[in-house]
């Protein structure tokens, strides 16, 4: 899996402007998150679609009661793209009626169903965080492991976790479980909000399925550079 471009931008003509500066050839993993969605609606899904061929990650985060979650999911899962999210802290229940929505919603319209990720803990949740506001004791590391075996077995098809957690979660799921790790900033590069971060290539050593690249990319003087360089590190890096 190639590492997913996430397109923060605040526009659909912004977002579209940018892909359309890849070569075709190239193939490409993008990522539609809530600031661009929520101001396009699912247009921005068809346009980037109708643009060229790539694969969308739609990352929208869905956390509700199961009903309202499985008819969400439903919706998204008419837009045919290949990755959506919902919370795991919403629990097992909720999870599976995500995946049934979307498994409908697939059906309804004639196309593949997305794969459906977990959210574990964010990457800029931190062990301070955990315990004084959010009121979970242990570790980071437990939470995302303990949410990723409950992921699992509701039917989601892998989490969302730092690369940081990936070998705990791997020790509870199974081999073809996905882990999709944002919070990847090359070496140097700034870090930003985020907490829990690592390289490309120690995400690709520890195991992580795929990795979820912003700023450093989109923000960069030259964004096809930023990008090649990026996979490339990710590309040529060994699992451990």
């Amino acid at each position: 899996m190639e590492p997913i471009i996430a397109l923060d931008f605040a526009t659909g003509a912004e977002a579209v402007a940018f892909v359309d500066r890849f070569p075709k050839t190239t193939p490409l993993f993008v990522k539609v998150g809530m600031e661009l969605f929520y101001a396009e609606g699912p247009q921005i899904i068809k346009q980037l679609q109708a643009l060229r061929p790539l694969n969308l990650f739609l990352d929208l985060k869905l956390h509700d009661i199961p009903h309202t979650v499985e008819k969400a999911a439903y919706q998204l899962g008419r837009l045919g793209v290949t990755l959506t999210t919902a919370h795991a802290a919403g629990g097992s229940a909720m999870l599976t009626a995500a995946k049934r929505g979307l498994l409908a919603g697939a059906e309804a319209a004639g196309v593949l169903p997305p794969r459906l990720l977990a959210i574990t803990q964010l990457t800029s949740t931190s062990t301070a965080m955990l315990h004084n506001q959010l009121q979970i004791p242990g570790t980071v590391r437990a939470s995302v492991q303990h949410l990723a075996a409950v992921a699992q077995a509701a039917g989601a098809d892998g989490v969302v976790a730092s690369a940081q957690e990936v070998l705990d979660i791997r020790a509870v799921t199974r081999p073809d479980f996905l882990v999709i790790t944002p919070g990847i900033r090359p070496k140097g590069a700034a870090v930003g909000d985020q907490v829990r971060v690592v390289t490309p290539a120690e995400a690709k050593r520890r195991g992580a399925s795929g990795i979820v690249v912003g700023r450093p990319i989109t923000q960069a003087a030259d964004p096809l550079a930023a990008y090649a360089a990026i996979n490339t590190e990710w590309s040529t890096a060994q699992n451990d």
